[in-house]
């Protein structure tokens, strides 16, 4: 019998998940890192469909977004996978430390981003970016729910978030030039959402949030339990793995041909069906392009089977059907504003399965 908490990898049966929610989101005022992480081009639009910085998303972006949730959600619910939402807070609240101040948070779209399950163990993220500091608060309930209940919580610790953290002199490379990022490391930071899961080996990137100290730390929190691979991305906007890197079921992981090269993966893949996507389905309906252009891999597997993908992704859809999965299809081009889909909006919480290795020692 598996605890309140107990998920090891991306693709056991689901039996329960927080699914994020969109009310009050805030397009937040401090911008070092979401400058660098947006596509290219796209800081100018963002500045002219939200009119600021530190504003209230609109109501014509948050309506179409709960309709696509409520979709999603009956979904899940369909499938037998028990739902569990955040509950509201301010984030047009401004907060502080003893050494910077910030006029508002973000929002609570996106828990994978803020929380690492492994196992029994939920684990908060030590995030860089100094508007996201507060968004584990909205899911306290259910943390110390589940920690009443036996599941171990952890708190990385809490970075100051200093200057230091962040390269002043840092630029978009050219073409051809090395991958470099905005954080420094200055101290342990990463997004729980630059990690996936295969048992007892974890696949991350290095980031814009996430950098080789928060690796770090996390190896060894982890223990000789687990294996740690980092894979190197080329994408100069780097900031979350899962529109770069999938596991999807045993032996099989679904990669982005443009961010990884395909050459340079880590051995242990070797025996393993590497799953190349498609070329992603643009449409006009997002007028904020804060998500990667690849956001079609970022998909929820209900198990090793089914996985849930975006409507109008039909070449996504397609190469699932052939390479023996079952596509659940969903509106969900309205969440995209708020910088994910499926799997940035979902932490599983339980998934029917034990902790075992898929790779050779």
């Amino acid at each position: 019998m598996s605890g309140p908490v107990s998920s090891h990898n991306e693709w056991d049966p689901l039996e329960e998940v927080v699914v994020g929610v969109v009310d009050g989101a805030m397009l937040p005022e401090w911008n070092v890192i979401n400058k660098v992480t947006v596509p290219p081009g796209e800081w100018d639009t963002i500045e002219e469909v939200s009119g600021a910085d530190g504003t209230p998303y609109p109501p014509e972006m948050i309506e179409p977004a709960k309709a696509d949730l409520e979709q999603f959600v009956d979904i899940l619910q369909t499938a037998g996978v028990r739902v569990r939402r955040p509950d509201p807070i301010d984030f047009a609240a401004g907060f502080s430390t003893p050494s910077w101040q910030v006029g508002t948070g973000f929002c609570a779209a996106n828990p994978r981003d803020v929380f690492l399950v492994i196992g029994d163990e939920i684990i908060e993220a030590p995030m860089a970016d100094r508007g996201r500091q507060y968004e584990t608060w909205p899911y306290r309930r259910l943390l110390k729910e589940y920690s009443a209940a036996g599941a171990r919580w952890t708190a990385a610790p809490r970075p100051q978030l200093l200057d230091d953290l962040y390269d002043d002199d840092y630029r978009v490379p050219e073409p051809g030039e090395p991958i470099g990022f905005v954080t420094t490391e200055f101290e342990p930071t990463f997004d729980a959402a630059d990690f996936v899961r295969a048992g007892r080996d974890i696949f991350c990137q290095r980031s814009h949030v996430t950098n080789q100290a928060g690796i770090d730390w996390l190896r060894r929190h982890l223990g000789d339990d687990y294996r740690i691979h980092v894979l190197e991305s080329r994408c100069p906007q780097a900031m979350h793995i899962d529109t770069t890197f999938m596991p999807l079921a045993p032996g099989k992981v679904l990669v982005n041909p443009e961010f990884l090269d395909l050459a340079s993966l880590p051995p242990v893949l070797r025996d393993w069906d590497v799953l190349v996507a498609p070329d992603p389905v643009h449409t006009a309906s997002n007028p904020i392009g804060v998500v990667s252009g690849w956001v079609n891999m970022n998909v929820l597997m209900l198990d090793e089977r089914r996985v849930v993908v975006e409507r109008n992704q039909e070449p996504m859809i397609q190469a699932f059907k052939e390479w023996g999965f079952t596509p659940v299809p969903c509106s969900f081009e309205s969440y995209y504003a708020f910088a994910g889909s499926f799997h940035c909006a979902t932490l599983d919480v339980r998934r029917d399965g034990p902790l075992r290795s898929y790779f050779p020692a």
